[in-house]
């Protein structure tokens, strides 16, 4: 039987291993990828540390959600006009297929499924993917680029975009300046916010967050903190807050410094209870506070394109690349922030 390794999460005991496992077949409407690149994210870092668990119920599964290869081997009764060998990006997730949307064929799907979490991700040498999750990548575009750009790039454009709708010369915040606030901070700039603010505790961070295009960086412990909000915004406080590194601190403080109409949006995920201290003046303020999840196929497809036509280059996002039997080396780093990854990419 030819086998294959693979980063696997045994979920009941929350151990992880790098293993040999079977080779999967492509079902109908499914190929085999072989993976170029696959990145690491914190999420995965907080699946292994039990603090984030599948949302469908599985006992093992192959971690990797930031996928990037070529179509090796093709399912019977695709749609597509798909062949060995093409470059695609996966998208980091599927719908479900069973849902009343999904049965009317409307979007967006009621209980969608997450790429590495509730399915089999790209941790591995090969990867299956629904040929709808298949989102082409132009030849000059590296692997490693595209391979974030699921999640760890569209994310935070989703967020901002739509979710937060970010227009030109609105006042934002961003907490975090980590592999979600980093991107969050060059997109916020994209989509012509002005001014950007970053957030984040630590000094390394801060510097990073200026060279990305923010245009203040702040320690969210300084005294100052929001008298330099009010500074760098004309006294009016922020059009919209991102929060990017899920602490509940985080939305403690961000809820403070939003402008009159202000929103203020979640898309770091956290178990912990979400609180607004003073619950009057956040009504009165008409303030509003959305949560947030992922991104849709659109977003990926828009941003190969901004990266294709180097309106986005994700060239400096890319930290580091490790074999995929270093894999935990690399869960490693990135729990512990040593040399302060934005991403690091697994190759198998």
């Amino acid at each position: 039987m030819n086998t294959m390794l693979a980063g696997r999460l045994h979920v009941p005991g929350a151990t992880f291993r790098v293993e040999e496992v079977p080779i999967p077949e492509p079902g109908p409407g499914e190929v085999l990828i072989e993976v170029k690149a696959a990145g690491v994210c914190l999420s995965d870092v907080h699946l292994i540390d039990g603090s984030l668990k599948p949302f469908v119920p599985v006992e093992t599964v192959t971690l990797g959600h930031e996928v990037a290869g070529v179509i090796h081997t093709l399912g019977p009764g695709l749609l597509g006009d798909w062949a060995p060998g093409m470059r695609v990006a996966l998208q980091a997730g599927q719908s479900c297929g069973r849902c009343a949307n999904c049965a009317m064929r409307r979007a967006p799907c009621l209980s969608p499924h997450t790429r590495g979490v509730d399915y089999d991700g790209g941790w591995a040498a090969y990867a299956l993917a629904r040929e709808d999750t298949l989102a082409p990548i132009p030849d000059h575009l590296p692997f490693d680029q595209a391979a974030i750009i699921p999640d760890a790039v569209s994310t935070p454009y989703a967020a901002i975009v739509d979710t937060g709708a970010v227009r030109p010369a609105q006042a934002v915040g961003v907490w975090g300046a980590g592999g979600l606030g980093i991107h969050g901070i060059r997109l916020a700039r994209l989509a012509g916010a002005a001014p950007v603010i970053a957030v984040d505790p630590l000094a390394g961070a801060r510097d990073r967050a200026l060279t990305f295009g923010a245009d203040l960086a702040l320690d969210p412990a300084d005294p100052d903190f929001t008298a330099a909000v009010r500074r760098a915004t004309g006294g009016r406080g922020l059009d919209a807050a991102f929060d990017f590194a899920g602490a509940p601190a985080v939305r403690e403080q961000a809820a403070t410094v939003l402008h009159r109409g202000g929103i203020m949006v979640l898309a770091g995920l956290t178990p912990h209870p979400l609180t607004v201290t003073d619950g009057t003046r956040f009504s009165w303020n008409r303030n509003e506070i959305r949560g947030h999840y992922g991104s849709s196929p659109e977003h990926v497809g828009q941003l190969i394109r901004l990266a294709a036509m180097g309106r986005l280059d994700l060239g400096p996002s890319i930290t580091d690349h490790l074999p995929l039997a270093d894999a935990a080396e690399a869960v490693r780093r990135l729990e512990q922030k040593a040399g302060d990854p934005i991403r690091l990419i697994l190759v198998p």
